[in-house]
């Protein structure tokens, strides 16, 4: 049996209209042995030293003459073995060499569709096309593909998810693009030195690594700890800067479409309608400068990110883009909690906020570096009412509102009669709002 518009070739070969992956793929596929013997030297670097030294040089030549061949065949085989096709309704990835896996991708399921070129596949000329499809949380892909083909196929495979027949759907192209948004370099280095976690990290690493060297004066064990602190400072500064370098944000009809990346690129979309929350994250060294960074939750997609650094006003503009008739509240329209809720956490309760609009339920919190969070109505999927021991005693409640990308905003301390108001009433606005809420298709 095959699936509908694919054709079993009369003499037994593959279906016609299945293609194969490009001839680069085997390289990328063969260094899995390779893999397997690294992982194990170092899950057991001892037992790997000794049997490197019962090594003769002969030996080590001879097992690399097997090796390299066995790597090199794995890596043709996987590919030989793995086919895709587009059908009228759904995409077909045909993948194993010993365990054979077929995926039956629903092109209506298809939510967003990324193009990523690491460094090497730049270099080579090909791309990686990840599938974002509902109801699944890992991603499918192809990987790899032509630049241009795989530019081609994402069009064509949108396209078809909007609607488009299947005739006409490879001559759709890519929809357009207009640029709003374009992050300089200069910027960005900036925004991540004033960010506090780069200087939170080399200040621990700053008071521990003297301490461990006072306590041990062992240089191994000095240097076991600095690599992870020193790790954790260069990810958080340099690692960011180049996944972020030269951060685009473009307006298109099938989303908002962001490319970014100095050594390994991607072009992914932030799919419409599918956005479950908003955060606009305002760290206290960026408040001079008026800058904000906005985060997302975005239901079935791993992309989490819309701006890394921004001025504030063209990131609220960029924000009701994402979330059409929706304006962050300004800062005077966040309410506290009553001063009573500085029993349950001092101090710290100057930071929540609440302000709840036609449109939005806005959540803040934080005092060093605030984060307001920002629910559609519509994208509710239930209210909860939590108030602990401590809470009953001050006459004060949190409560929680769960999105469909499985995550919960809270309005943190609230008066107690103001949450059970609150739990009613966002129910009720919920409910009205997605049954006049338009629905989640591409290019709509």
């Amino acid at each position: 049996m095959t699936a509908p518009g694919v054709h079993e070739d009369v003499r037994g070969r593959r279906p016609a209209g299945e293609r194969r992956l490009h001839p680069v793929t085997p390289l990328r596929r063969a260094w899995a042995p390779v893999a397997v013997l690294i992982g194990w030297a170092l899950h057991d670097p001892d037992q790997a030293q000794r049997q490197l030294t019962r090594l003769t040089p002969a030996t080590l030549l001879i097992g690399l003459a097997v090796l390299l061949p066995a790597a090199a065949l794995y890596g043709f085989l996987t590919w030989w073995f793995t086919h895709f096709a587009v059908t009228d309704s759904e995409l077909r990835i045909r993948t194993g060499l010993l365990f054979r896996r077929t995926a039956h991708i629903r092109l209506e399921r298809i939510q967003a569709i990324d193009v990523t070129q690491p460094l090497l596949a730049r270099v080579a000329g090909v791309a990686k096309l990840k599938l974002d499809v509902i109801g699944t949380d890992k991603k499918d892909e192809l990987a790899f593909l032509g630049a241009d083909e795989a530019r081609a196929l994402r069009a064509e495979l949108l396209a078809r998810a909007a609607g488009f027949a299947p005739e006409t759907a490879h001559e759709v192209g890519e929809a357009p693009s207009r640029q709003m948004l374009r992050v300089p370099p200069g910027v960005l280095a900036v925004a991540l030195v004033l960010t506090g976690a780069t200087w939170g990290w080399l200040v621990v690493a700053a008071v521990a690594l003297p301490l461990l060297w006072t306590a041990t004066h062992s240089l191994w064990t000095v240097l076991a700890a600095a690599v992870p602190l020193l790790g954790a400072a260069g990810a958080s500064s340099v690692g960011r800067f180049v996944t972020e370098y030269d951060w685009t944000v473009g307006e298109s009809p099938d989303g908002l479409r962001i490319d970014h990346g100095l050594l390994d690129r991607a072009h992914e979309t932030v799919p419409p309608g599918r956005v479950q929350t908003v955060r606009v994250v305002e760290p206290l060294l960026w408040r001079r400068r008026g800058w904000v960074r906005v985060e997302l939750d975005v239901a079935g997609s791993s992309n989490s990110l819309l701006l890394p650094v921004a001025p504030r006003e063209i990131a609220e503009s960029v924000v009701a883009r994402v979330l059409p008739g929706v304006s962050v509240p300004p800062r005077e329209a966040l309410v506290r909690p009553p001063r009573r809720a500085r029993w349950c956490v001092p101090l710290w309760w100057r930071g929540y906020g609440l302000a709840v609009t036609d449109a939005v339920f806005a959540a803040r919190h934080g005092l060093l570096r605030r984060s307001l969070a920002l629910v559609p109505h519509a994208k509710v999927q239930s209210v909860r009412l939590v108030q602990g021991p401590w809470q009953r005693a001050r006459g004060v409640a949190d409560v929680h509102v769960d999105t469909g990308a499985n995550k919960s905003v809270t309005a943190r301390l609230r008066d107690a009669g103001e949450a059970a108001d609150l739990l009613r009433a966002q129910a009720e606005r919920s409910r009205t709002s997605r049954r006049d809420a338009r629905p989640d298709r591409w290019m709509a």
